[in-house]
């Protein structure tokens, strides 16, 4: 490696991480009237934004606060007062600022009408570049040196290669003096291609920040599927159906939606709602067990009727599907872990469809997963989400130890964190020298 080159720099602030936490934080500095430069490691920003809006960029969601809030689970109480300056409604607000007007999809999900992610991320980068932001692309943030300065290797690497790994020969590291105040947005460990390699962690770690082990947060699980099951059906759906798994509580965890077979096992949107619970099981038991309502609709004693009807000549596939409905990938899930001597049993049967077991193994590899559990804590936090023992350096985003289901959930609390580090970094800053 060269040797490391001083630059001078007269930013008011400093964010790392052009991502939407990232993002938010720069434009309420400039706002606010300071200099910002924005520093990050791949060649253009929101990489993982853009890559979130490929299949219609799901912004925010519609239901009443109370039922959004609880999405947060664990950290409710923390994003109760968050949302309180970025909620859904003035996530709509900030789009339709922006150009882009936003729709309510019959689950209530929020997308803005286009339903694509580049439109309303070009608009908005646009606005900070007119606002005075200044980017820094292909800077990849080191740490800091002894002095406090701020270290950063503009090599372009690849994202999955450690610091240590590309250390080598030609690449340039520059060092630049801390400003009075730094925004740190710098992702989890979900999808690292795109930048969120969670590099950050020790650098934090040696400064005496608390950090909790990031873990895969809605992620698929892995399930002992037989040759033949994940053969012909991964890659389909399994639509309506409920998913039902006990907790440590009473009352077990249940909710109907949609699940998707993989070759390894199960995901989809209703896997991942539940995926902290099954992930914690999984820690604990070494596996957990959900059960699938595969006819939501029915009752036990409507399919035992059903089912107890003359077959006659039909097969068991054809029976199911004119008695049922139930055919292709469901009625599949019931033969392969229902006993053989159950399929000709209606009354059992009937029971079984209506809660089949299933045993997930593992969770997959955070790097697959859609987003992370862990990081910084918020009791290592003020409530303007500065660092307690870094005066002047803040946190947002998915690096902070939080999580929450998709369908706008965990966008709107990224632009949530985001715009309180951002307003109470302005803050600080008003409080050393007042513009």
């Amino acid at each position: 490696m060269s040797d490391v080159t001083i630059r001078p720099t007269r930013a008011d602030a400093f964010v790392i991480g052009a991502g939407p936490a990232g993002l938010m934080a720069a434009e309420v500095l400039v706002q606010a009237g300071f200099f910002v430069q924005v520093f990050d490691a791949m060649p253009s920003a929101g990489r993982k934004f853009l890559l979130a809006g490929i299949g219609g960029l799901n912004l925010t969601h519609s239901e009443p606060k109370q039922a959004f809030v609880s999405r947060y689970g664990k950290r409710q109480a923390v994003f109760e007062s968050l949302l309180e300056t970025f909620d859904a409604d003035e996530s709509r607000a900030w789009a339709k600022a922006l150009g882009v007007d936003t729709f309510v999809g019959t689950s209530g999900r929020v997308f803005p009408a286009q339903m694509k992610a580049a439109p309303l991320l070009r608009a908005w980068l646009h606005r900070l570049r007119e606002a005075g932001v200044v980017f820094h692309m292909r800077h990849r943030w080191c740490g800091w040196r002894e002095s406090g300065a701020l270290l950063f290797d503009t090599h372009m690497r690849r994202p999955s290669e450690t610091v240590s790994a590309g250390e080598r020969e030609g690449s340039t590291r520059i060092e630049l003096a801390a400003p009075k105040a730094l925004v740190l947005a710098l992702g989890g460990a979900s999808w690292p291609q795109l930048g969120s390699d969670a590099a950050w962690v020790p650098w934090l770690r040696e400064r005496g920040v608390p950090v909790a082990e990031l873990k895969p947060a809605n992620c698929g699980f892995e399930v002992n599927w037989s040759p033949y099951f994940s053969q012909h059906f991964a890659g389909r759906p399994i639509k309506p159906v409920t998913l039902r798994c006990d907790t440590a509580s009473t009352a077990p965890w249940v909710r109907q939606g949609e699940l998707v077979v993989s070759s390894y096992g199960i995901e989809g949107s209703l896997i991942y709602a539940a995926s902290a619970l099954l992930r914690e099981q999984i820690a604990e038991n070494g596996v957990a067990t959900i059960e699938l309502d595969l006819a939501p609709h029915r009752t036990v004693a409507n399919l035992a009727i059903a089912l107890a009807q003359v077959r006659g000549k039909r097969s068991i596939a054809s029976h199911w599907r004119s008695r049922l409905g139930l055919e292709g990938v469901a009625a599949n899930l019931v033969r392969e872990f229902a006993p053989a001597e159950m399929l000709n049993d209606s009354a059992r049967l009937a029971q079984f469809i209506k809660r089949v077991p299933i045993q997930l193994t593992a969770p997959r590899p955070i790097a697959e997963a859609i987003s992370s559990a862990g990081g910084v804590p918020f009791e290592a936090l003020t409530d303007g989400l500065m660092v307690r023992t870094l005066p002047g350096v803040f946190c947002a985003g998915e690096m902070l130890d939080w999580e929450a289901p998709t369908g706008g959930y965990l966008l709107t609390g990224c632009f949530a964190t985001g715009r309180t580090a951002g307003l109470a970094a302005a803050d600080w800053l008003n409080a050393i020298h007042p513009i």
